[in-house]
């Protein structure tokens, strides 16, 4: 596992059904219960549209932004490791019953940002990203290196040139 990457993909077998393909647009909740660290609502909503449309994806996704100790709990609770973790995923049903819930901490996030010589929002728009592909059902811990292929090219294509400090991960 990269950088403390974390997701429960395991409903969701690789290759599983995918999330309705086509038709509409991908609705985002955004739910922010951390004070601590400002945080763009709504520029996380465009990269995860963006990242629906170029994946042809459409139906509902919640990001929960929150702090470190309730995604320690989360952590801990669905996936033995008591350790908070930069980003969650929990896959849903699919389309307009929802595609999953991604929870992402700020408090990690903003260590790794700093860890990897990215801004708050660049790290935010990455993990985004990262917990939605886990929510559409990849899994770069089980797959033969397709997810991070396609996270690579969806970063370059939606996010633009970005720092790099080392190889290593989802730097």
């Amino acid at each position: 596992m990269r950088r403390g990457s974390a997701h429960l993909s395991n409903r969701r077998a690789r290759g599983a059904a995918r999330p309705r393909a086509g038709g509409g647009a991908l609705e985002v909740a955004v739910l922010n219960r951390q004070r601590r660290r400002r945080a763009d609502g709504a520029r996380l909503v465009r990269v995860l549209r963006a990242a629906a449309g170029a994946l042809r994806v459409s139906g509902e996704v919640a990001l929960l932004l929150t702090s470190d100790a309730p995604v320690r709990r989360l952590n801990a609770r669905y996936r033995g490791k008591d350790q908070p973790t930069d980003v969650l995923s929990f896959p849903g049903p699919g389309g307009r019953e929802g595609l999953g819930d991604i929870v992402i901490s700020l408090d990690t996030a903003a260590r790794n940002a700093k860890r990897f010589g990215r801004t708050l929002p660049q790290e935010l728009d990455i993990l985004a990203l990262h917990g939605f592909l886990h929510v559409l059902g990849y899994d770069h811990e089980s797959d033969d290196g397709t997810m991070d292929r396609l996270e690579a090219r969806l970063r370059s294509r939606l996010l633009g040139p970005r720092p790099r400090a080392g190889s290593a991960g989802r730097p």
